[in-house]
């Protein structure tokens, strides 16, 4: 028996299997070092932002928006003269002085019902989502977020009650969409970050009703309506779907 080459043959055996092994150990290694990197990202994501949103707010604020905006204009076009339909699309508002407050209160209860509606289903799907992922609703990030949007809302609603009372209807729904957008945009800092796209849009959108007045319930339902159904379903498809 040829010793020398049994030897080597089962030194060669030996070597290669050690090195696999090591192999393997640093691929687990390196496995464990990322599971770990990835915990800790989780972590500090839970500590400065708030990512318990969830694209079912977005979803039922924007079907609650769509709802609003075909309740306004079949009550618009009930008052509103059908030989004065064009006058009122490139004017915004043609209406006669004995239904003209009638109308006014209408729309502005419409506006204040769409906003509970979505307010209640956005808590309810977002509250939903932190109780899934076991992160609190309420916390130190959320009460940032909460107040970076509340801001520029409070002050934009307060621009909005004095163009009201000028009677400068053609500007409530671009400011309406500017100032919103404003907030998404503030608030964004707290949340994911998806949501900054969200306000850029509004913006942009606000900025083109400025320039035509009369397209204002359109815009209104594009911003308010189009674009959170679009965000609310990207948002579900990114972070919802698997769970």
């Amino acid at each position: 028996m040829d010793w020398p080459k049994l030897w080597m043959k089962i030194w060669w055996n030996q070597s290669i299997y050690l090195t696999l092994k090591h192999k393997v150990l640093f691929m687990q290694e390196n496995q464990t070092s990322l599971d770990a990197l990835q915990d800790i990202k989780q972590m500090m994501e839970r500590s400065s932002r708030f990512i318990s949103l969830s694209g079912w707010s977005g979803i039922s604020a924007g079907l609650a928006a769509l709802a609003g905006a075909f309740i306004a204009n079949s009550r618009m076009a009930h008052y509103i003269p059908s030989n004065q339909q064009s006058d009122y699309s490139l004017r915004g508002m043609a209406v006669n002085q004995s239904s003209y407050y009638d109308l006014l209160i209408e729309l502005i209860a419409i506006a204040i019902g769409v906003f509970v509606i979505a307010f209640v289903t956005a808590f309810f799907f977002t509250y939903r989502r932190s109780v899934s992922k076991n992160t609190p609703i309420w916390n130190s990030v959320s009460q940032r977020m909460v107040w970076n949007a509340l801001l520029p809302i409070l002050v934009g609603g307060i621009v909005i009650l004095r163009v009201l009372y000028l009677e400068s209807y053609t500007l409530v729904a671009p400011l309406c969409l500017i100032f919103y957008g404003l907030a998404l945009l503030n608030a964004s800092k707290y949340t994911l970050g998806e949501i900054r796209w969200l306000g850029y849009a509004q913006i942009v959108l606000g900025l083109i009703n400025l320039w035509n007045p009369g397209w204002g319930l359109v815009c209104w339902s594009i911003g308010f309506g189009v674009m959170h159904i679009v965000y609310g379903f990207i948002m579900w498809w990114k972070y919802e779907r698997a769970d």
